[in-house]
């Protein structure tokens, strides 16, 4: 509760203050549970407005990539605003709260906030999957991100990760071992919806994969 003072301090304060604590929880994961983290391709991650777009398989990126990104403006779903502290602090970020049951709407809403955190210098962060998917399931990519790269006008940075390896969706357990997301090359504003949804689809999916495998090799065995 001592954090809430940070929810009447400026929203730079409160955001350097958010860092902080997302690399703190990164060091109690390590002390506690053994669940250390690397990552990989940086340097790909533009100065400024940028789209940031990748796989979402656990908790542990929701918070772990705040510190890597300069001004994040996470998309989120909009009932997470409702719940106290967290919610309270999404609004104070700046976060992007999406409605997934408005339609069209929503599609809308997401675009319009987003410009703006653009035009901000932030780096809008969305999963396309738009929810928490296993290490193995197949792809299901929403049109958001198709929406706000053609909206926006900026790099997209896509990222793969596999976290859910040792942070299982929906279990509280934890399992000892290196989380690795890597950022990959910006895809550049201009391109057509379907070449860049193929694109970054294909960019995701296989270096996903290639983690996923990776891991799976150097702290479970081939075998899980």
């Amino acid at each position: 509760m001592c954090g809430a003072v940070f929810y009447f301090t400026p929203r730079a304060w409160s955001m350097a203050a958010l860092k902080v604590w997302a690399r703190s929880s990164l060091w109690w994961l390590k002390v506690i549970a053994g669940v250390r983290f690397e990552v990989r391709g940086a340097e790909h991650i533009p100065a400024g407005a940028a789209m940031v777009a990748g796989k979402h398989q656990s908790l542990w990126e929701i918070f772990a990539l705040l510190p890597l990104l300069d001004d994040p403006a996470v998309v989120l779903k909009r009932e997470l605003n409702f719940i106290p502290l967290f919610g309270w602090f999404a609004v104070k970020f700046k976060m992007i709260a999406v409605d997934r049951g408005a339609g069209a709407s929503a599609l809308k809403r997401l675009i319009a906030t987003a410009k703006t955190a653009v035009k901000q210098d932030r780096q809008v962060l969305i999963f396309p999957e738009g929810t928490r998917r296993p290490p193995d399931a197949g792809p299901d990519y929403k049109p958001g991100a198709a929406a706000l790269y053609l909206q926006l006008g900026v790099p997209c940075v896509p990222f793969a990760l596999n976290s859910g390896l040792y942070w299982p969706r929906r279990k509280f357990l934890r399992h000892p071992g290196t989380i690795t997301v890597e950022f990959l090359p910006a895809i550049p504003p201009g391109l057509k919806r379907r070449d860049f949804s193929a694109r970054l689809e294909a960019a995701i999916e296989t270096a996903t994969a290639a983690l996923v495998n990776e891991g799976r090799q150097r702290d479970f065995g081939s075998g899980r």
